[in-house]
């Protein structure tokens, strides 16, 4: 909502004070009414209103809005609108008559005013629609409102010791002229009746402007010290709410980001941190200045202060806020992939969230990006101006300049088309793999503001990147970036990580890069089938597992007990399987997944024949078996039956859902859902009718089936096609049962319709 419209919804004494405001300032409420879309987009804090050499761009903002005024006048032709067009016209010339010799003035008369009334709108915010705010960010704001005020008063102030001075120099120069006159009667003989006549008079003259001199230089001289005293208490907020937006709010938001990419919650938009870093910006620059200000009024009229001198630690204060703020700001909105394939194209983007507010767009900076080792980073940390051209590889279109977004006030660079061409790597530590070595994305760049007053450097660094060269490699590097987002600390040395970590913290980041892959979280059954698995070659044999630690040896560096591949390849393997092939059923609960083989046959065997249910196989990589109950063809028993796990590659011929349809030993999915119910929506649809056909070839389907076992005398399956039973004989070795161990299921093809008689 436009401030305009704000201010037309306050009411009683606050409506007041905007009335008082534009009788005092006597600027006219319905030019600001009027204008109020051009007043209000236009940056009037980018104008220096005391650097004389601004006054181009000071008349050039008077001259629009004088036009504005005009072209808004010439729009009002209904009757009832005469008299407001006359006025208009009449304020246009008001406008150039009063402000044309200091438009510097009119700048700072409109700041004023939008200054004002953003106070007026804040303080009566309770009253207007606002969204609520959580504790911390009502601190924020009240304190930022609060500075806002503070600001305005010291600037009252700062005006009222200018004049006191200006006075003060004035009737300083009045005693001087009183002193020469009184030299020059001295000069006449003593005798003299104009000496006689006008002497006593002239010192009495003097001493009493003597007198109001030295009261008014004690005046000027506690206001400066008040005035001192005042921009301390304020820099000490400042101090304050800029550490809490920087690093409680800015860092929460980069952990978020952090977060979300081993599939956490979206760490949100930056538009509330911009807002507040702008606020940030507007009120330690206006700070900034009114110092200057007060070092020129001392130069001009220079005064000893007795005891400590506050100014010069001001100054350095207040520039100290501004560059802390500068450089914290410059962010990565977009962080480039953290597992970045060599020469593979890549993006990334970086904002300067005060960018607008500081004017550093009139000039725009260029942004470069390279790529750094983690003991480049580190030592980049270490010294401010060491490694700015340090590389560990060479990246592709890797400069940018940054654009201001006029709308959103936004000042970017996003980088749409970089590709690493090369890397250098460091020499590895001890067991260390390729995919353990951390780089980082480095974003540089250099500018000024307050032509060229203050040149900042600033950098920031991505979240670490895993290079790698080969598919085959990919999951390596995630578990890299898995353990590294999922357990950096804040403020750590790059790219420091524990050794060990609490189960229970790695259940929660196994749960959050499952859900966000799959939908449906992870239960507190899966993920305590999870530590068994995990802990399995270290013989622990307890049900809790929350004070155990997880070692980075055992999650992705030691294979699993009688296995070729680790913990974490074997978990990212089937939340790969689940992603690409099974995320329905798996959303629709019906892939119990993480079970074993015994705890499976428990169960099934507590349910009538022709139960099945899916679980993870446990001896490869991204697969999925079929256990299911039926009678033994030899014993006439009934035991469980599990096929041979599929894989992605085999759901790439056939799904899973079709392949249950096939197979008429599967009935009711554990513990009695029909298997109809649970995958009829994920069946292939099958026409009885022949397709048509253009080239006289016929098509086929394939289908899966099990020679070995036959179907058992189970309840009515009406979802089985008869044509797809096989019959079990028991003199046939081929259709002889293996005594245990899995089953392999065949592929067969059934013809969609007869053959046509062709010549291909």
């Amino acid at each position: 909502m436009s401030l305009i419209l704000r201010l037309q919804q306050l009411q009683g004494e606050d409506l007041q004070k905007l009335q008082a405001l534009y009788m005092h300032t006597q600027f006219p409420m319905e030019i600001r009414y009027y204008c109020a879309s051009w007043i209000e987009a236009q940056d009037w804090q980018g104008i220096n209103v005391d650097d004389l050499s601004m006054e181009p761009n000071a008349r050039m903002l008077l001259q629009e809005l004088i036009q504005q005024v005009n072209q808004k006048a010439s729009g009002l032709s209904d009757e009832m609108m005469f008299p407001i067009r006359l006025k208009l016209n009449q304020f246009a010339r008001e406008l150039d008559q009063r402000w044309s010799i200091s438009p510097l003035n009119f700048v700072r008369t409109i700041r004023y005013c939008i200054e004002v009334e953003q106070s007026l709108v804040d303080d009566a915010g309770g009253n207007l629609a606002r969204t609520p705010m959580s504790d911390s960010h009502e601190s924020i704001e009240t304190t930022l409102h609060e500075l806002r005020i503070m600001t305005a008063d010291t600037e009252k102030d700062l005006d009222t010791l200018q004049q006191k001075q200006e006075m003060f120099v004035f009737q300083y120069q009045e005693n001087l002229k009183l002193q020469n006159q009184l030299a020059q009667l001295q000069s006449l003989p003593e005798r003299d009746p104009n000496r006689l006549a006008q002497e006593p008079l002239l010192k009495q003259k003097k001493m009493d402007l003597e007198t109001v001199l030295q009261t008014e230089a004690q005046h000027l001289l506690t206001m400066r010290i008040s005035l001192a005293e005042k921009h301390k208490q304020m820099f000490e907020k400042i101090k304050d709410v800029q550490h809490t937006v920087l690093e409680d709010e800015l860092i929460q938001w980069k952990r978020r980001q952090q977060l979300a990419g081993i599939g956490g919650p979206l760490e949100g938009t930056l538009d509330q941190l911009q807002k507040w870093c702008e606020m940030l910006a507007e009120i330690t620059w206006h700070n900034r200045q009114q110092i200057k200000k007060v070092e020129l009024l001392r130069q001009q009229l220079p005064m000893k202060v007795p005891g400590n001198d506050l100014l010069p630690e001001l100054n350095t204060t207040i520039t100290a806020l501004l560059s802390t703020l500068v450089t914290s700001t410059f962010i990565i909105e977009k962080q480039p992939p953290q597992v970045l394939k060599k020469e593979t194209r890549f993006a990334a983007s970086v904002r300067l969230l005060v960018g607008g507010k500081l004017n550093v767009h009139m000039n725009p900076p260029q942004v470069k990006a390279t790529i750094v080792s983690e003991a480049q980073a580190k030592n980049l940390l270490n010294d401010n101006n060491l490694g700015m051209n340090e590389t560990s590889g060479d990246i592709l279109n890797n400069c940018g300049v940054m654009e201001y977004h006029k709308e959103s006030g936004n000042l970017t660079v996003t980088f749409r088309n970089m590709s690493l061409k090369r890397i250098r790597r460091a020499d590895r530590r001890g067991s260390e793999f390729v995919t353990e070595e951390k780089f980082t994305i480095l974003f540089q760049s250099t500018f000024s503001i307050a032509s060229g007053e203050l040149v900042f450097q600033v950098r920031t660094m991505s979240l670490p990147v895993v290079v790698i060269v080969h598919g085959n490699q990919e999951s390596n590097a995630l578990a890299t970036v898995l353990w590294d987002n999922a357990f950096a600390e804040p403020g750590r040395i790059p790219f420091a990580v524990p050794d060990r970590v609490a189960w229970p913290d790695m259940g929660k980041a196994l749960n959050s890069k499952f859900m966000s892959a799959n939908g449906r979280s992870l239960s507190l059954e899966n993920l305590n089938y999870l530590a068994q698995k995990a802990f399995s070659g270290q013989n622990i044999q307890i049900d809790d597992y929350s004070t155990i630690q997880l070692s980075w040896s055992t999650f992705n560096r030691d294979p699993l007990p009688g296995r070729n591949f680790t913990f974490w390849k074997w978990f990212h393997g089937v939340q790969e399987l689940t992603r690409k092939h099974l995320r329905g059923p798996w959303n629709d609960g019906s892939i119990m997944g993480f079970v074993t083989r015994s705890q499976a046959q428990d169960l099934l065997l507590s349910r009538p024949n022709g139960n099945f249910l899916l679980r993870f196989s446990d001896s490869e990589i991204g697969g999925v078996t079929i256990a299911w109950s039926g009678d033994d063809p030899q014993t006439g028993t009934s035991q469980v039956w599990n096929l041979q796990p599929f894989t992605g590659e085999d759901f790439n011929i056939r799904s899973l859902a079709d392949r249950i349809q096939d197979l008429p030993h599967l009935i009711y999915l554990y513990p009695d859902i029909p298997k109809d119910n649970a995958f009829r929506s994920y069946y292939t649809p099958m026409s009885d009718q022949p397709l048509p056909s253009n080239n006289g070839y016929v098509g086929s389907v394939l289908v899966s089936r099990i020679p070995q076992i036959p179907v058992t005398n189970c309840p009515d399956n009406p979802s089985t096609p008869g044509s797809y039973t096989p019959q079990y004989d028991p003199q046939s070795p081929s259709s002889c049962p293996p005594s245990c161990g899995s089953i392999q299921s065949d592929i067969g093809i059934s013809n969609m319709q007869e053959p046509m008689m062709n010549d291909g």
